[in-house]
């Protein structure tokens, strides 16, 4: 198949996956009802749900979606390991850990104010995790070994604050699971800026780095300036986690399978690679969160659980296939 018909294909499912995630709840909407609700607002009960409730669950899976599938992709290319992504290196637990902090010790309670602390937590952790595993001369094995053991360590730390602060603890037990439940159009219209600027960086340098690909020497040859690449890479991977973080915290594994699946359909160019993770991340994540609604009715599981529960097995289902012994 074309890839751009592939890509028109892909967005075809969104739009169902996305109608599906307005419809379906612990209160089940029938399709007219969510037309209506989407076209009118007569402020009647059905109306409400879906103006105010799902619909901007919605959109907010929608950014989230894109940003960790594309920062996946971006962090894969960029150390040229299978297994990166924004919660196996870390830069999940780094952003978590800095908004626990800001909302525990600090008294930070709004996404604008937080945020902040979660772009400055993935930067620093993904610079440890980088110098930790060996810089230059940094392996799959190693970044992945790094980042497990500073994510331990940082959700540990998340934990104790938790527990020490009853007030931090109720207002956190479900953002650290990772949830799209308490999205508002206050929260979309915060974080939409920061997820539009780290995507449109990302698919501006997805040709150097395909260059980057073939090794730095090649790349150079090439014509790519690999400071400036490896400089832009890192803006769009903080402002994509950072910004997922903040909103719906640590959804783990949506930026790890994503983009494998993806090169089984465009090969290796990010210049495809990019826009199909970008569309097809949503897919798995919306999917995910409509799983959680149906599955525990009238309760409800957090996506980030859905997700944890899908990607472990795909974790060591590509280790194992990578043949990885030395893990």
């Amino acid at each position: 198949m074309p890839r751009a018909a592939g890509l028109v294909l892909a967005l075809a499912v969104l739009l169902v996956v996305a109608v599906a995630s307005t419809a379906i709840g612990a209160k089940a909407v029938p399709l007219g009802d969510v037309w209506h609700g989407l076209a009118h607002s007569s402020g009647r009960g059905n109306d409400v749900l879906i103006r105010e409730v799902r619909l901007p669950r919605t959109v907010l899976g929608l950014l989230t979606g894109a940003a960790l599938g594309v920062a996946g992709a971006v962090m894969q290319a960029l150390t040229r390991n299978p297994l990166a992504e924004p919660g196996v290196l870390g830069v999940n637990a780094g952003a978590s850990a800095a908004v626990v902090s800001a909302m525990s010790f600090l008294g930070v309670s709004s996404f604008t104010g937080y945020v902040w602390f979660a772009f400055a937590g993935a930067a620093v952790v993904s610079v440890l995790v980088y110098a930790l595993s060996g810089s230059r001369g940094a392996t799959p094995v190693r970044l992945a070994l790094a980042g497990t053991a500073v994510s331990a360590a940082l959700f540990g730390y998340v934990n104790a604050v938790q527990l020490l602060d009853s007030a931090a603890l109720d207002k956190l037990r479900f953002w650290t699971v990772g949830s799209l439940a308490s999205a508002t159009w206050g929260t979309v219209s915060q974080v939409w800026p920061f997820v539009v600027a780290g995507l449109l960086i990302a698919l501006l340098i997805g040709r150097p780095l395909n260059a980057m690909a073939l090794g730095d020497d090649t790349a150079r040859a090439l014509g790519a300036h690999l400071t400036r690449t490896r400089i832009l890479s890192m803006i769009a991977v903080t402002l994509l986690c950072g910004a997922a973080t903040a909103a719906c915290g640590p959804i783990v594994f949506i930026g790890l399978m994503v983009p494998h699946i993806v090169r089984a359909i465009t090969g290796p160019d990010m210049r495809w690679t990019l826009p199909y993770a970008a569309v097809l991340s949503p897919v798995l994540l919306l999917g995910a969160d409509v799983v959680g609604r149906v599955v525990a009715r009238p309760a409800e599981l957090q996506v980030g659980i859905v997700t944890a529960l899908i990607g472990g097995p795909v974790f060591i289902f590509l280790v194992r296939r990578r043949r990885m012994a030395q893990l």
